[in-house]
């Protein structure tokens, strides 16, 4: 079972009337697709209202040209959705449009809120009604209900809110940027045509052809107007930033905080193999996810590379349910093997992770039932232990299968003739940052915040 993040974000401020500003955006989110793909939404400003179109599905379904056309603007801000607070329907996906007393704002969010529950009983008790069941209108709730300027209601909302937040936020005439005082999700600013662009990874800027400018830092706001940029910084807290964004989550195009993806995924191999030599024929890699990982192994090890798995890229984000025996088959209907490849081989298989490990136990039997002989499954992070609190949809802890068990336990569950994974030393020398600039709670269980009891995810529905 793949891990999956929360959001994606990208917002436009141009100097000017932009009849096309949606299609901006909408090609900007096709980049952060991998982000979320349960729904999709973009909302413009054009000074005097805001207009907005969402709904359920990826991007190419949730928009035609049509539109696009209807959405022109001098602002703009998207948002693709994977569900961790709240089910995945129409009325949860964003980007929200809410009520305030100087007209409307919208409101996208990449993150979770850890205090979300008790701030939402909190405004439901003084009056407030709430549309949703995500924690991201918490957040617009509490900047809408104030009475103050937009920008000290949104440093009165960030005092009160904990956990992971990436935000852009929509007035009629200010487009505003915030990340969060740990620094958990990442958020940065480009410059497009003579206009500001904002994006969960620089590497929708590429799509776009906008120039990457910095990242947006731990605790700042960004406030994007007809003055042009403005930035409002609270008093940060240690940075915690999120180390699966390199490990899975991010592109390998993209360069968070001024490390690269791909540069971190490729020496994680590089540094796995030192860790756990095998005697091996063939790396092969389970696409995506463990392709430039992969490639730092086989560089590492001089151990050939083949594409030994082939990933069927026409399975969208839903399709007709299986009968039972297909079920049990899984994930033959994601991967093919390369049989004539595979045959008479001792395969290392490199993957980022293991979560429950019922996908990598399919994988290595597949693998086996094409004629290899020997299969060592190589992870390119630690064991994950913990369930995350700030923007991953892991599992509970019990449903994870380092939690409980030992290296054999795992290898002998999946399979696999041996089992290594990157040590958590290994990972942070990888990215190149400091381990304490770093969330690592999934692998230590040392959280950087106070964290909620588990199961929270859909409890705003059971209310």
């Amino acid at each position: 079972m793949p891990l999956k993040e929360a959001c994606g974000l990208l917002g436009v401020f141009s100097s000017q009337y932009d009849e096309s500003i949606a299609k901006t955006v909408y090609y900007g989110l096709f980049a952060l697709q991998h982000r979320g793909q349960e729904s999709a939404g973009i909302a413009v400003s054009d000074q005097n209202s805001i207009r907005y179109h969402k709904g359920l599905g990826l991007v190419s379904e949730v928009f035609n040209e049509e539109d696009l056309d209807l959405l022109g603007g001098k602002m703009a801000i998207g948002h693709v959705r994977y569900s961790t607070t709240g089910s995945n329907s129409l009325s949860n996906a964003q980007p929200l449009v809410v009520k305030y007393h100087s007209g409307e704002l919208a409101v996208a969010h990449n993150g979770n809120i850890v205090n979300a529950y008790e701030l939402r009983n909190e405004l439901e008790q003084n009056g407030i009604m709430f549309h949703t069941t995500t924690d991201s209108e918490v957040v617009a709730a509490l900047i809408a209900k104030s009475r103050k300027s937009l920008i000290d209601a949104i440093f009165e909302c960030v005092e009160k809110v904990h956990g992971a937040y990436s935000l852009l936020i929509m007035s009629k005439d200010k487009l505003i940027a915030v990340r969060d005082s740990h620094g958990f999700r990442p958020l940065c600013i480009g410059s497009y045509n003579g206009s500001y662009v904002i994006a969960s990874e620089s590497a929708a800027f590429d799509t776009i052809g906008a120039t990457f400018i910095r990242d947006v830092e731990p605790g700042e706001i960004v406030v994007f107007d007809e003055d042009g940029l403005k930035s409002f910084k609270k008093k940060s807290s240690k940075k915690s930033l999120c180390v699966f964004e390199f490990v899975y989550f991010a592109r390998p195009d993209s360069t968070i905080d001024q490390v690269s993806v791909y540069q971190t995924r490729w020496e994680a191999g590089t540094i796995l193999a030192r860790e756990h030599p095998v005697d091996a024929d063939l790396v092969v890699a389970v696409p995506d996810s463990g392709n430039v990982a992969a490639i730092g192994f086989s560089d590492a090890s001089h151990i050939p590379m083949g594409m030994g798995l082939i990933k069927n890229r026409y399975i969208g984000r839903t399709f007709i349910q299986p009968s039972q025996r297909m079920r049990s088959l899984g994930v033959r209907l994601k991967l093919s093997p390369l049989r004539d490849l595979i045959k008479g081989k001792r395969i290392v298989l490199v993957d980022d992770s293991i979560v429950r490990g019922t996908t990598m136990g399919q994988i290595v039997r597949m693998l086996k039932d094409c004629g290899a002989r020997e299969v060592h499954v190589r992870i390119s992070s630690p064991p994950i232990t913990h369930s995350c609190y700030f923007g991953i949809d892991t599992s509970t802890r019990k449903e994870l299968i380092a939690s409980d068990n030992n290296l054999e336990m795992i290898k002998e569950f999946i399979g696999a003739d041996s089992l290594g994974y990157l040590s958590i030393e290994g990972l942070v020398k990888a990215t190149g940052l400091s381990k304490q600039n770093l969330c690592l709670a999934c692998f230590t269980g040392e959280y950087p915040i106070e964290i909620p009891r588990e199961g929270r995810k859909y409890l705003f529905e059971k209310r």
